[in-house]
């Protein structure tokens, strides 16, 4: 049998990390190849397959290029791995599913030693190669180590080797203490994907579900909360309503607020809040008052400042 090293990395733009390997239906093929074609697959679902994702248990969540993963077990081409850039109470070394194999890659250890890191900041950004030829369409918030900075181009390390993005279309962080985060700036940056179709489990700029989306606007800030909105709701810094700022976040609960949270929202000022509802509509800026679930409002929580 293989051995596998402890810690791989995804080596597709967007993996979809799944309940087991028996969740994939025929018409989820293109996802499990590498490189996976997420574009063609969402648009291949019709609503009833996408709502199937949820209702099925079909799938976990998302994960983008170069993340480092911990492979738990194998079973045939597929790997059992926990995320530990994804906080979950599902395993305390982070969040736990299926990938298959193929889309996984040994890390390269001198790439670890980079002390910046190039973080996409637009919705999809292009990797090039040496000759400018592009190789990839990368999500919001995909994080590679940054080897070089030269001219208009910025040298990554990348689980197919150094390739290059657009500086215009990164930010660099450096290692040591993160800037201070205002909650305005959350909600500027998720203004970037209104419109976009909700996708369960999505953590990607193809498609966000309610956590998903909080968890990666926190992320791109420095800011790693856990992923699930029930955890979510568990953590940070509890604010009562007359106190909500921008960035804070809503939880909602079954039982008129009493029962278990099942979706998350922010405060975007003024009365309202931006999220991404449920599968078949999109991500929106919408007032609280008459909100569907606005009897079910039951805490809110701060994790910037």
């Amino acid at each position: 049998m293989t051995r596998w090293p402890r810690e791989m990395l995804v080596n597709v733009a967007v993996a979809q990390v799944w309940t087991s390997p028996a969740s994939p239906r025929d018409i989820d093929a293109p996802l499990l190849l590498s490189p996976a074609d997420i574009k063609g697959w969402l648009a291949s679902m019709t609503l009833e397959q996408r709502l199937m994702l949820h209702d099925d248990d079909l799938v976990q969540t998302q994960l983008l290029y170069g993340t480092p993963v911990i492979v738990l077990e194998e079973q045939g081409e597929w790997a059992k791995v926990a995320i530990p850039s994804q906080p979950s109470s599902k395993d305390q070394r982070g969040y736990p599913g299926w990938l298959p194999k193929r889309q996984l890659s040994p890390a390269d250890p001198q790439s670890a030693q980079t002390e910046k890191t190039a973080v996409v900041r637009v919705p999809t950004a292009s990797l090039f190669d040496e000759q400018r030829t592009e190789r990839m369409e990368l999500s919001f918030l995909t994080r590679l180590p940054l080897l070089q900075e030269e001219g208009e181009w910025a040298k990554v390390a990348t689980p197919h080797g150094p390739l290059f993005l657009r500086r215009d279309q990164i930010k660099v962080e450096s290692g040591g203490q993160r800037p201070a985060v205002r909650g305005e700036q959350l909600v500027e940056t998720g203004k970037l994907f209104l419109g976009l179709p909700y996708l369960w489990s999505g953590t990607s700029a193809y498609g966000y579900d309610c956590s998903g989306f909080m968890y990666s606007l926190h992320r791109f800030y420095g800011l790693t909360i856990p992923r699930d909105a029930s955890n979510q709701a568990t953590a940070g810094q509890l604010v009562e309503t007359a106190q909500l700022k921008p960035g804070d976040l809503l939880f909602f609960a079954h039982e008129q607020g009493t029962g278990r949270v099942h979706h998350v929202a922010m405060y975007a000022g003024d009365g309202k809040i931006l999220h991404s509802p449920k599968t078949g509509k999109s991500i929106e800026i919408i007032p609280l008052a008459g909100f569907e679930y606005e009897q079910e409002h039951c805490l809110s929580r701060r994790y910037w400042g």
